[in-house]
């Protein structure tokens, strides 16, 4: 059998959650903004939307698959996330749009600590 279990810190655990939370809520985000229109359809936000989403998957599977690169794909992870909970924060006061900043935040936090963790 295998000789090598890939153990998954607590810590790791919760930022894999993370990562798919942030996934699907950004995803489940970006349909509410194109039927919303406006600035909400804007093609940079919808962009950085969806980079935030496949980062978020790419992030969540390294972790998964034990990638001893997952260090520098949390990096880029938190870095997007940054910037699309700022972008969501600046379409005022829409409760969708705060529950999507709110989420890229905890992810972005999380996979900060797990790019230095092992840096």
């Amino acid at each position: 059998m295998s000789h090598h279990l890939h153990q998954i810190s607590p810590e790791m655990q919760q930022c894999i959650q993370n990562c798919l939370d942030c996934h699907s809520t950004c995803l489940n985000t970006v349909s509410y903004c194109l039927q919303k229109g406006g600035m909400h359809a804007d093609a940079a936000h919808i962009r950085l939307m969806l980079d935030c989403v496949e980062i978020c998957q790419t992030s969540a599977n390294f972790m998964l698959r034990g990638s001893d690169l997952h260090a520098r794909t949390c990096g880029v992870c938190a870095e997007i996330c940054d910037r699309c909970s700022q972008d969501c924060d600046r379409m005022g006061d829409d409760p969708q749009m705060k529950e999507c900043a709110q989420m890229c935040r905890r992810c972005a936090d999380s996979c900060r600590q797990m790019s230095m963790a092992t840096a």
